[in-house]
């Protein structure tokens, strides 16, 4: 049963349980009816209760319906909680754990709400590009005000019951956090309640704040301006503001139709498309092939640490923000304590900020502890080696883990290019080895590559997928190549990037143009923030590699002027002195023209939409070989490895969804136009996207 009927004394209590944590399906809505229906039928019941079996109240919409009949089979979630307000017996809704999305609407249908004072609360539905369905714009305004609402559902926060306990939303709150408690406690609200004369109160009947209306409209306005800068090319967030408003202003039922009508649009559209994409791609990127629920995991106690540079730093802390204890490892004490002192300025900067408490920030620093010998790692479940992109380098450091690491270690790798067959080899087990690589800054930064070797054995990649959850990151499993997922697909579209610079661009108007189509950060800004002199050092070891793989010669001479980048206060930009404002470079312009006058190239004006269509298609037929070579599981997992990690726009679903979504005809016919053009030779489509194209289908549909 997907809710549960029990009676205590004068009291129905209806209990969702659709595990894990009781989506609304189409059994737990047609339910509910159910036990009101029951309930209201009985003459010796009172009252009723609906409240959550196991941890939750209710987390909203069941997934697993999503795009089946089942999602809008009647009754629809409007209807139940139309049974909820009509029923003539008073109906309390007790609320523990998570009370979210079309779970929260459900609640506020209710008559009275009890709840624990750590309930988090929600109506998340802007992150899915759309907005509340079940009248959740219009009952939470009347339940807690208007400028609480706003803020709440225009940004999808998450916010506790004790934070909200000063509002109208409930009335009750218990310190305890025992979903039997709060279900005593409700039921005893209950015989309180049944006892008050009808009818009993709805939000949708409650007076709504009022307030001066020129005060109110600037209210809208700073909410607009708001939702315009955080989500660029999302209307969401501005469907959500517009129907609060008018639900304040023409009434319930008004509102209500405008919400509805709201959602209907919101739910077609492009961005809400690639957003709910993008949700079930982060779900579908922990299944991986060979590796099921039933896979040992090892335990991870203690973490090792080998590098104390930037990466290692970053790694480190990611560890210790989730409470492992990290040992951090450098063979020279001046470089160790630097890194320590780097450490500590961190966190001193994030307590100064508000953005972490002292305490916390004390612990995280207690528990990264300072090694200057291999032989401390002895006692490590996990080592991460974080050092110099050179094989002599690797190869000492793999050889001194082997040597001192215990029986079972888990021995990674935070390379971003290199073969991690080649570092595996290195070792006496090979199926211990995994790579982890890691995104700087690595403490913020949500993505984690991981790469699977010819040898690293499925136990070893259930343990550092479960880990990676731990440690606040999206894992996805990539094949062994040059570059992996990320940056193998990332030098194609850098490549033409520095092609179009040859025939006729600037930096700034392609950085401008990319930017302008959602990234956060166009292919110029993004090389002088990592630095230059990292795409140079791929480039000669790719001169030795691959001779036939041509790339134009103006980033090298970049680099031979000494303009890495930010940190040298000069790139593709200028930075002048203790700023990251990137200025345009006449030095770097000129730069540019003598090159191509010296190499006989006749430029040309490019246009934004060329730009954008031969930066991302680049990062497409890439995509495509990645999917045919077998290195990306699915299309999906490489929409969320440049989602999480490269700044792609999240509302247009990642390159491989954003290229189902033009077509992939279209996209075939742009690459062969491209041919056609200066540096044309450079593009050869994929096999899987010409089949795929000539099928007309699409990647993430795609039967391969």
């Amino acid at each position: 049963m997907s809710v549960d009927y029990t009676t205590h004394h004068n009291i129905a209590l209806l209990t969702l349980n659709n595990p894990p944590v009781n989506g609304l399906g189409h059994a737990s809505r047609a339910g509910v009816v159910a036990g009101i229906e029951r309930a209201l039928a009985d003459p010796a019941i009172e009252a009723m209760v609906i409240t959550g079996a196991g941890r939750a109240f209710s987390g909203g919409a069941d997934i697993t319906e999503f795009n089946t009949p089942k999602a809008t089979a009647a009754p629809m979630l409007g209807a139940v909680i139309a049974a909820l307000e009509a029923s003539a017996k008073p109906i309390v809704a007790a609320l523990h754990s998570v009370a979210m999305g079309g779970g929260l609407e459900l609640a506020l249908g209710a008559h009275y709400r009890v709840a624990s004072a750590q309930t988090q609360i929600a109506l998340p539905e802007v992150k899915l590009g759309l907005l509340p369905g079940a009248g959740g714009t219009q009952r939470l305004p009347r339940a807690t005000g208007v400028e609480i609402a706003l803020r709440l559902i225009s940004t999808g926060a998450v916010e506790s019951a004790q934070a909200l306990a000063h509002t109208g939303l409930f009335d009750q709150v218990i310190e305890s956090a025992v979903a039997e408690d709060v279900v005593v406690a409700a039921l005893a609200f209950a015989v309180e309640v049944a006892k008050r004369p009808g009818p009993h109160p709805k939000l949708r009947d409650r007076a709504i704040d009022s307030r001066d209306p020129a005060v109110a409209a600037a209210l809208y306005q700073s909410a607009r301006e708001l939702a315009a800068r955080r989500a660029r090319g999302q209307p969401a967030q501005l469907k959500c503001i517009a129907a609060i408003e008018r639900g304040v202003s023409a009434g319930f039922d008004a509102g209500l139709a405008f919400e509805r009508e709201c959602f209907m649009e919101l739910v077609a559209s492009p961005e809400s498309r690639a957003l709910r994409h993008a949700f079930f791609a982060e779900r579908a990127a922990a299944k991986i092939p060979g590796v099921g629920s039933a896979t040992a995991v090892r335990p991870i106690g203690v973490v090792g640490v080998v590098g104390a540079g930037t990466m290692g730093r970053g790694i480190a802390m990611s560890f210790a923000q989730a409470g492992l204890p990290v040992l951090l490892l450098e063979l020279r004490d001046e470089v160790l304590q630097n890194g320590l002192s780097l450490i500590r300025s961190h966190y001193q900067t994030q307590v100064a900020s508000g953005k972490l408490s002292a305490a916390a920030a004390a612990r995280c620093i207690e528990l990264i502890r300072p090694s200057l010998a291999y032989e401390d790692l002895a006692q490590a479940d996990l080592i991460v080696e974080a050092v110099f992109e050179e094989w002599a380098v690797k190869q000492q450091v793999f050889q001194g883990l082997d040597a001192v690491a215990k029986a079972g270690a888990i021995l990674a790798s935070n390379t971003s290019t290199l073969d991690l067959n080649r570092i595996a080899a290195f070792t006496s087990r090979p199926a211990d080895v995994v790579g982890l690589h890691f995104f700087s800054p690595a403490q913020v930064m949500k993505l984690l590559e991981v790469v699977r070797g010819a040898h690293t054995s499925p136990e070893v990649l259930a343990t550092v997928m479960k880990l990676a959850k731990k440690i606040g990151k999206t894992a996805v499993v990539s094949g062994v190549c040059d570059g992996f997922i990320g940056n193998r697909m990332i030098e194609q579209y850098l490549r033409q990037a520095l092609f179009m610079l040859e025939e006729g661009a600037l930096p700034q108007q392609i950085d401008r143009a990319v930017e302008q189509f959602g990234f956060a950060m166009g292919p110029f800004r993004m090389s002088d923030l990592a630095g230059n002199d990292i795409g140079w050092a791929i480039r000669r070891r790719r001169a030795l590699e691959r001779p036939d793989f041509v790339y134009p010669k103006i980033a090298d001479k970049l680099c031979e002027l000494g303009r890495f980048g930010q940190k040298t206060g000069a790139g593709w930009y200028d930075y002048p002195a203790g700023t990251r404002q990137a200025v345009p470079a006449a030095a770097v312009e000129a730069l540019i023209m003598q090159t191509a006058a010296a190499d006989g190239i006749a430029r040309r004006e490019l246009s934004d939409s060329e730009i954008v269509e031969r930066l991302v298609f680049a990062l497409v037929n890439e995509g495509a070989e990645i999917l045919e070579e077998g290195i990306a599981a699915r299309a999906s997992d490489i929409d969320m490895v440049y989602l999480t990690g490269y700044g792609f726009p999240l509302s247009r679903g990642g390159p491989m969804f954003y290229a189902d979504s033009l077509g992939l005809r279209h996209v075939c016919q742009s690459i062969q136009h491209f041919q056609a053009q200066p540096n044309g030779a450079v593009w050869r489509i994929s096999p899987r996207l010409a089949r795929l194209a000539q099928e007309a289908r699409g990647f993430n549909e795609s039967r391969d």
